[in-house]
């Protein structure tokens, strides 16, 4: 199921307003963790699945990147990109990720954030990877965590106060679709096991180099006090592989 959400304009215009649309990077909790995992950018060729409005395409070209290609399925995404991208070497498709179709050993890095839980079918977004990708090669992806897709509701249980309880956990090995609510929308996620994530990448000749869970630093929790809930279960999910 390829999912295409931000073509609808008034959707298009709630993501537009949230934080990380408006601030970029630095205002996305999970990036200086992600950007921790990154490789050496200098010279390298970059694919970006799911690439949004360009922030990762081009903080890896201010980061001495050869060239970046950045792939998303909404022309609304890719518009915005283009609006806010003056620079010959990144070039931006429109294209599904499960679509994607590059030479063999065309990157040296191959970066997704907040993309792949969209995607129905993990493996086969491995075996493209490892094909565009040259031998030594990374892949750097971050998801929402497992524990966070597990249900549909993504949301915590209550009291009669409304005080956050706990984080319910069920049906966790039940792998396939979610319908969650996200800016007032149904939208479809996959959930897939922690140990899905990390056997597929291995099964696919990857070996792992990072695995991080996100947990939020003391100086995060006393810039942003709202982050405190973070530390009570994980949201997302980084890891890092190269192309064995």
């Amino acid at each position: 199921m390829k999912q295409n959400k931000y073509d609808d304009s008034g959707f298009f215009a709630k993501y537009s307003e949230m934080p990380r649309s408006v601030g970029g990077l630095e205002a996305a909790g999970e990036w200086n963790e992600l950007r921790s995992m990154l490789p050496e950018l200098r010279g390298k060729r970059v694919l970006d699945l799911g690439c949004g409005f360009g922030w990762h395409c081009r903080y890896v070209r201010e980061q001495g990147a050869a060239s970046v290609v950045g792939i998303d399925l909404s022309e609304n995404m890719l518009s915005r990109a283009r609006e806010m991208t003056d620079d010959a070497q990144i070039q931006y498709r429109r294209m599904a990720i499960e679509d994607a179709d590059f030479a063999a050993n065309e990157f040296d890095l191959v970066l997704s954030s907040l993309a792949l839980h969209y995607v129905a079918d993990f493996t086969a977004v491995c075996r493209s990877v490892r094909h565009c990708l040259k031998p030594g090669g990374s892949f750097v992806l971050s998801v929402e965590h497992p524990v966070f897709t597990a249900l549909a509701a993504q949301d915590w249980c209550y009291n009669e106060t409304r005080e956050k309880l706990h984080w319910p956990l069920d049906r966790y090995h039940e792998e396939g679709p979610r319908t969650a609510r996200f800016l007032d929308e149904d939208v479809v996620k996959y959930h897939r096991t922690l140990a899905t994530y990390l056997n597929t990448l291995h099964g696919n000749g990857f070996q792992l180099a990072e695995l991080s869970e996100l947990k939020p630093t003391q100086q995060q929790l006393e810039q942003h006090p709202a982050w405190q809930e973070e530390v009570r279960r994980p949201m997302f999910l980084l890891l890092s592989a190269v192309k064995g």
